[in-house]
């Protein structure tokens, strides 16, 4: 089963991704992880990506392409989960001409749908594990009375320098710009359906699920 994951920064992709990952043995391919792989991966697409990331250019789409082209080549398991990519209509389109030279499908596009000013709020309040990454908010999950991570132990915590208020709306409005034209896309497919991202994390992990089986 392969599928994507749609929403705004801070919708809670990650977090809903690692649930799949842990549960149905699927692969999470982010882009972000998937560029830094490939940069200390030594092999000749991460030479290319490094050359780029060093020139300070932008990757382009092909690349990505061709990074995710090399994981479904790879072991499979149960399924590839895309997480930021794609983010625009050419994007989608590339991976669908992939998806079909690779013999794979796209089973579920996945929107995970949020209130701007409940998202920025709940992302204003975010902090994460500088050891290992896990997500803590003040609101819903605050960290430990004993200032230790409840995954690795860690007791540094950090907060993302763009995690304010004015910084989240210029995220979100080009998130929207770019990404909305893809609702449409895989809703005129049949492949769209959509969640409550800003719901407790259990409720949106049950919706998801219920989505999927």
């Amino acid at each position: 089963m392969n599928i994507i994951l749609l929403g705004p920064p801070g919708a809670g992709k990650g977090t809903q991704a690692r649930f799949l990952c842990e549960e149905r043995d699927m692969i999470q391919l982010s882009t972000g992880d998937m560029l830094r792989e490939a940069k200390d991966s030594g092999t000749e697409m991460g030479q290319v990506v490094a050359d780029v990331m060093a020139r300070g250019e932008l990757v382009t789409d092909e690349i990505v392409i061709g990074l995710i082209r090399e994981k479904l080549q790879g072991d499979k398991k149960g399924g590839f989960i895309f997480d930021g990519f794609p983010r625009t209509l050419h994007q989608a389109d590339a991976l669908a001409v992939l998806l079909a030279e690779e013999g794979e499908t796209l089973d579920h596009v996945i929107e995970m749908q949020v209130d701007d000013d409940a998202l920025v709020a709940r992302i204003t309040a975010r902090s994460t594990c500088a050891s290992c990454g896990e997500v803590y908010n003040d609101m819903t999950k605050p960290i430990p009375d004993d200032g230790k991570c409840t995954n690795c132990g860690g007791t540094e915590f950090k907060r993302r320098a763009d995690d304010n208020e004015e910084s989240l709306k210029q995220r979100l409005m080009e998130y929207y710009k770019k990404t909305s034209p893809l609702l449409g896309y895989y809703y005129a497919k049949g492949q769209l359906s959509s969640v409550n991202g800003l719901g407790e994390i259990a409720d949106v992990r049950a919706s998801i699920a219920k989505v999927l089986d």
